[in-house]
């Protein structure tokens, strides 16, 4: 476990995908820019304590208007973000759903 807890804001739209083997969709919001890059220096010093989580994933506290949740954040292969998957529950409590632009902080 890593000795410092770090917290960022985030803005952005949340995004839909859908497919897979039983064709779910899921929704997610990119982290990236600074914020993306603060998750990214997170991870190296979490492979670097031997830490480092399954897929790259980082455990986070995330807060969207009132709504917090427990999740990870997984780095994106198609342009180096990071993906916080967003799930009904929040989504409804929100009333957020995909194309909105949406606010996040994380602790992690």
């Amino acid at each position: 476990m890593s000795l410092y807890e770090e917290h960022l804001s985030h803005s952005g739209r949340l995004w839909r995908w859908t497919g897979g083997a039983n064709g779910g969709s899921w929704h997610f919001l990119t982290i990236d820019g600074a914020a993306g890059e603060a998750l990214s220096g997170t991870a190296v010093m979490r492979r670097l304590e031997g830490t480092a989580r399954g897929f790259g994933s980082l455990k986070v506290k995330a807060r969207i208007g009132d709504t917090a949740f427990a999740t990870s954040v997984f780095p994106s292969k198609s342009d180096g973000g990071w993906l916080l998957p967003v799930k009904a529950s929040v989504r409804k409590a929100e009333a957020i759903g995909e194309g909105d632009e949406v606010e996040v902080t994380l602790n992690f």
